[in-house]
């Protein structure tokens, strides 16, 4: 290997970066060559994460070269294209929008809405009417170009680096589960007759997500930090914004992204599905209690 030249960018860098992505910085280092590695290059060993290079070469790890495939920091399988289902979720978003800019009418049975007309005129629309799906319609439609514009860029910022270190099946139980976290606290406590939309809640999962795996890599913390309570501020000083939905996908991401990067191996899949069925669970009985009071 060449010797690097003094005075160089990487001599300048105070956190290491992967040797296999001289872009990426990491904290983390292959127990067997202590090489630094970023989560797209680590791999489960029975101890801390090791390279893909070791893996190959089967050093160490008591297995056959082709025995152990490259994962994630949360199990996943590492993807050619690590960014694909953000792209697919971006993609649905806008397709939505332009399908809603084109025939405004359409937006009538997408977005969240408890009841309307309220009672005791009939017949009524709404979740309590029974139009669960709205809960999940609503995550992917915007009116205004302000807004899906703010959540498109969040989630292209957001979410690659979360499907990348996550696996896309957990990243997208993350990214859905949040939404409706979202959606369902904004139903529980917002008025029957307010309608909402957007893919806030589910940004705002993969903003408690994001915080929870820049922990776990010992990342500075102070960037997302100073987003989100950016956010924050916006979400709680500006009117006509459904602070619930914020609120609820938040906590969400914060639940299901601790559970992702923090399950035990042996018993990894259990913990981080169980969680996201856990607030699942959640979900439907918060739209259960809410569609009691309102019917």
């Amino acid at each position: 290997m060449d010797d690097q030249a003094a005075g160089s960018p990487q001599d300048a860098r105070s956190v290491p970066v992967c040797y296999r992505h001289p872009d990426r910085e990491t904290g983390i280092r292959c127990t067997r060559c202590e090489r630094p590695i970023c989560p797209e290059c680590m791999v489960d060993a029975s101890v801390g994460f090791q390279c893909p290079d070791c893996v190959r070469g089967g050093s160490g790890t008591g297995h056959a070269p082709d025995a152990a495939m490259p994962r994630t920091i949360a199990g996943g399988t590492v993807a050619a294209d690590p960014r694909l289902l953000t792209k697919v979720l971006l993609g649905i978003n806008v397709a939505v929008f332009i399908a809603v800019q084109i025939r405004p009418s359409l937006l009538r049975d997408l977005y969240l809405i408890g009841e309307w007309p309220p009672a005791p005129f009939l017949p009524t629309e709404g979740v309590a009417g029974g139009e669960w799906y709205r809960l999940v319609t609503s995550m992917f439609a915007h009116e205004e170009i302000w807004h899906i514009g703010f959540n498109m860029l969040s989630l292209w910022w957001l979410g690659g680096p979360l499907e990348q270190a996550l696996g896309r099946a957990r990243y997208l139980a993350l990214y859905l589960i949040s939404g409706l976290a979202g959606s369902g606290l904004t139903y529980l406590l917002a008025s029957g007759t307010t309608a909402s939309l957007g893919a806030s809640g589910a940004i705002f999962g993969l903003f408690g997500a994001t915080a929870v795996l820049m922990r776990r890599l010992r990342y500075d913390m102070r960037p997302i930090i100073a987003l989100l309570v950016i956010n924050l501020i916006f979400t709680f000083g500006w009117s006509n914004i459904a602070w619930q939905a914020h609120i609820g996908g938040l906590v969400a991401g914060v639940v299901i992204g601790y559970a992702m990067v923090h399950a035990p191996r042996e018993r990894r899949a259990l913990v981080q599905y169980g969680t996201c069925a856990l607030v699942l669970v959640v979900v439907v009985l918060m739209t259960l209690l809410r569609t009691a009071q309102l019917t």
